[in-house]
């Protein structure tokens, strides 16, 4: 586990309002370590991305009132209707609100499916 990676999600335990952030930051954090052979993790960007043999595979981005979650070359990623946002089909993302229902067994499967890849 990065250092770096760790002090950002601590940082969002420290402010009020975002703890939940953080506790999701953790579990995505997870699901990226567990679902990627030999995952690289590090800060780019300000950041968390996870790589898989120097190739971005994931990467978690916050913001004021959600959190996000990103799988690369996700182009054969298949989620149910609605699941992810709408954008590019190289790039899956789904937008975690706080109080949310999250399965992240299902994020976990998926990101599996793009680093297979």
């Amino acid at each position: 586990m990065n250092q770096e990676v760790t002090e950002y999600i601590n940082k969002l335990n420290e402010k009020a309002n975002q703890e939940w952030q953080a506790a999701v930051c953790n579990q995505l954090r997870q699901i990226a370590q567990q679902s990627i052979p030999e995952v690289e993790e590090r800060i780019q960007y300000g950041k968390p991305h996870y790589l898989k043999k120097g190739k971005y595979a994931a990467v978690i981005g916050t913001a004021k009132g959600w959190v996000t979650f990103t799988i690369f070359n996700a182009k054969n990623v298949d989620a149910p209707d609605g699941f992810f946002e709408a954008g590019d089909p190289d790039r899956k993302t789904v937008k975690i609100l706080k109080g949310q229902t999250v399965d992240y067994n299902l994020l976990g499967m998926l990101l599996k499916q793009a680093v297979q890849v």
